[in-house]
């Protein structure tokens, strides 16, 4: 009786569990069938075995279908399944629709898995996108520097999508192509009094090439004079030539000093080499003595004659110092 109960009880859940499995995609199959989207009853089922939502799959293909729009039932699972945003493709492929923009699934499900938001892309295509460059200062031929910032106006390329560059590159190549009109002018204040000068070399050059945008103007929102760069240059030419000149002429003095201590080095040698053979001045005389080389009276003559020389030069260092001739001469 007891193992009797518990088979049934197991069966009732087993049922309840069934029915309200198969009610909700019976429910489903009902709203695709009234709405004209075809999805299989079974195939509903199991998506869930496959790990597919019904419910999203379900209602995007009925809002492709009152779109106009056929989709088959497999395409959705399987882009749902490549880890895709379902939902957010089949909006751009209706939006795309109504605006007569050509787009197939297969390339929406791309653009999408390349990690592009393909909704975005459709309405930057119905409606364009304005993209502002940072500052960008550049010196024209006359030195003066001259700031600048643009406004890039951009569609999205649906058949660049996959593969294009992205905004960065646009002002880069925007950034690009502003410094080399600006430094390519003459004066800055061609710049300044034709600032559409800029836009139309810039939009000459092609920018667009290999982006995901089609670039459709570009406008010169400001533009202002920056510093005299060629003054500064100068300036700091000068500045290096001083320092150099100053480096230079230290150098030459070190050298002087060098040769000037050196000299006094060896004036201090002779004048240590005359005290020294003065100091055998009186020994020599000594030994001349007592040779017989050298009379009293040689001696008192030498004597004299240093007594002499020593007043001339006295005498001619006082007249120096009062401006007057010597007498003795």
């Amino acid at each position: 009786m007891n193992f009797t109960s518990i088979i049934v009880g197991i069966l009732l859940l087993a049922g309840i569990l069934l029915l309200f499995f198969i009610g909700s995609s019976i429910s489903l199959w009902i709203q695709a069938l009234v709405s004209g989207a075809h999805v299989g009853l079974l195939n509903i089922i199991f998506m869930r075995f496959r790990k597919v939502p019904p419910k999203l799959i379900v209602e995007t293909k009925i809002m492709a279908v009152k779109a106009g729009i056929e989709i088959e039932t497999d395409d959705l699972e399987s882009h749902y399944l490549a880890g895709g945003e379902v939902l957010r493709v089949v909006q751009a492929l209706i939006a795309a629709d109504k605006a007569n923009i050509e787009l197939k699934f297969n390339r929406a499900a791309a653009i999408d898995l390349a990690g592009r938001n393909v909704l975005e892309a459709v309405q930057m295509s119905v409606n364009p996108k304005v993209i502002e460059t940072p500052l960008v200062a550049a010196m024209a031929k006359d030195g003066i520097q001259v700031k600048a910032v643009s406004r890039v106006t951009v569609r999205a390329n649906i058949d660049r999508l996959v593969g294009g560059a992205g905004e960065e590159t646009i002002l880069a190549r925007v950034g690009e192509g502003i410094v080399t009109t600006i430094g390519s002018a003459e004066s800055h204040k061609n710049v300044l009094e034709n600032p559409d000068l800029i836009s139309k070399r810039v939009l000459e050059k092609g920018l667009d090439a290999g982006t995901a945008y089609e670039i459709l103007s570009i406008d010169i929102a400001d533009v202002d004079v920056g510093k005299n760069i060629g003054a500064e240059l100068e300036t700091d030419r000068a500045e290096a030539d001083k320092k150099i000149a100053q480096a230079k002429a230290e150098e030459r003095r070190a050298m002087a000093f060098a040769v000037e201590q050196e000299m006094r080095a060896r004036v201090e040698e002779m004048r240590a080499k005359v005290v020294e053979a003065e100091a055998e001045v009186p020994m020599a005389m000594a030994e001349a003595f007592r040779k017989g080389n050298l009379g009293i009276m040689d001696y008192y003559k030498m004597k004299n004659v240093i007594a002499d020389t020593q007043m001339r030069a006295s005498i001619g260092k006082d007249a120096k110092e009062d401006g007057s001739q010597d007498p003795v001469s």
